[in-house]
């Protein structure tokens, strides 16, 4: 009982940790200027025209769309060909599959930094600097981390099941599509909303390949308002609690599914 009562303790004083800046920042939002360094977390009096001031020195709409578009674009390529690969990692047998797998996951240790510059010149070569696609290519055909997380959850899948459907004739990508992709859906929900986490807010790629307002994504936004409005730190952080929202919204929602395919990729520890 008392154990009980310390592990409860201790996990209320991290997630007290955890959620005080955000709570700061939502109170420091509806204060005015001078009214933000106050020792009181609550305002006074709420200022609600902050939020309406943001909308007025910022395209912050257009941004939100542009960030959405990138987002659904990338994660959907990073569902499609993470699972595509995971399950050729996991189930089918070919020469050098082991080799392979250990080569494309030893690329989890190099920097971003390194393969900015080698992704920028590519950019330039294809003419897609400065335009959506700089955003969307790069991250639409899979990655590492994806392979492995969505390779892990199909080695927990009974191989009756992959059995079963080739005795009824189906090919190698009805097996996969129609038979164990819709077993993986916590894994997907992991996945996907990782990835979406990742672009959202994503600063230094959009910071390279990015010049135009009207492409712009939420966090040059944000940065382009600090420097501006540097001393009008509420309009900044009303600015972030709108750009953090979305991404609250998707993990209340996919919650369950989330902590789910954690556990069950592997990846919770156990």
């Amino acid at each position: 009982m008392a154990r009980g009562t310390v592990g409860y303790v201790v996990l209320g004083g991290i997630a007290w940790c955890a959620l005080l800046p955000i709570l700061w920042a939502v109170a420091g939002s509806l204060k005015p200027n001078g009214e933000l360094t106050d020792a009181a977390l609550l305002p006074r009096r709420p200022q609600w025209s902050n939020y309406s001031k943001v909308f007025e020195l910022l395209p912050l709409g257009r941004m939100l769309l542009n960030t959405t578009v990138y987002a659904v674009c990338v994660t959907a390529g990073q569902v499609f060909f993470c699972s595509l690969a995971g399950y050729a990692f996991a189930r089918l047998h070919f020469r050098g599959r082991e080799l392979l797998f250990l080569a494309y996951l030893a690329t989890l240790m190099v920097p971003l930094t390194v393969t900015v510059i080698p992704q920028f010149l590519l950019m330039r070569t294809f003419g897609w600097v400065d335009t959506p696609w700089a955003m969307i290519v790069p991250g639409l055909f899979g990655s590492a981390f994806g392979t492995y997380l969505m390779r892990q959850f199909f080695r927990t899948l009974p191989a009756e099941l992959e059995e079963a459907a080739i005795l009824d004739g189906c090919s190698t990508w009805q097996v996969y599509w129609r038979v164990l992709l819709p077993h993986t859906r916590p894994a997907v929900l992991v996945l996907a909303v990782l990835t979406w986490i990742t672009v959202w807010n994503d600063f230094l790629w959009p910071l390279i390949m990015i010049q135009r307002e009207d492409i712009a994504t939420t966090t040059l936004g944000l940065v382009r308002l600090q420097g501006q409005y540097h001393t009008q730190w509420p309009i900044l952080l009303a600015a972030a609690v709108v750009i953090l929202l979305p991404l609250l919204v998707i993990y209340a929602i996919a919650q369950r599914a989330f902590i789910r395919g954690i556990a069950m990729s592997g990846l919770g520890g156990r």
